[in-house]
């Protein structure tokens, strides 16, 4: 059968390192679910300035737009703890077992790369709006590091996760693609 998401993360890993991320990973699915809720309460007020009080906003679109983007770099890691992220799971389950461990190490791996080079080209970006003193076009002006900062967190905190679910699957506290013995 195939692994389904849960709202529960995997069982607890006996290795410390594994149960440290997977913490972290919780509180960064917290942070996003409370950035997600902080857009819509300014949604909700914005709404009522634009239409009850027949008033302008200046910020609140903009606020809403950096809240649901870092939300959804920061739940990252929150996703891949509980296994949320878009699986395709038809070759795996044609593997026999040891096919499908070297499968599921290679798959880590790769995704390890791609996530750290996200990382770096994040933190670059990053740090060049910081240095730069870079605005927003807008009337508000944010200082754009501020919300560019979601992106070398949240790649991180994604690689960091990626990483304890690699020592897992290596120390055979998890099941390749969590899914059962072939």
């Amino acid at each position: 059968m195939t692994a389904t998401p849960s709202t529960q993360p995997r069982s607890p890993s006996p290795m410390a390192f594994v149960r440290v991320v997977a913490a972290i990973s919780q509180a960064a699915g917290w942070c996003a679910a409370g950035m997600i809720l902080a857009a819509v309460a300014i949604t909700c007020q914005m709404i009522f300035i634009r239409f009850v009080l027949n008033g302008s906003t200046v910020w609140q679109t903009e606020a809403v737009v950096y809240l649901v983007v870092a939300a959804t770099l920061v739940g990252l890691p929150y996703v891949q703890l509980l296994r949320g992220h878009v699986n395709v799971d038809l070759v795996p389950l044609a593997l026999p077992r040891r096919a499908r461990f070297a499968l599921a190490v290679a798959t880590s791996i790769g995704s390890i790369a791609i996530v750290a080079l996200m990382l770096f080209h994040g933190f670059e970006y990053w740090h060049v709006a910081w240095e730069r003193g870079w605005r927003s076009d807008t009337v508000w002006g944010v200082r754009l590091w501020i919300p560019y900062l979601s992106l070398p967190v949240g790649f991180g905190l994604l690689l960091l996760q990626l990483t304890a679910d690699l020592a897992a699957l290596i120390a055979g506290d998890d099941k390749p693609f969590g899914l059962e013995a072939a």
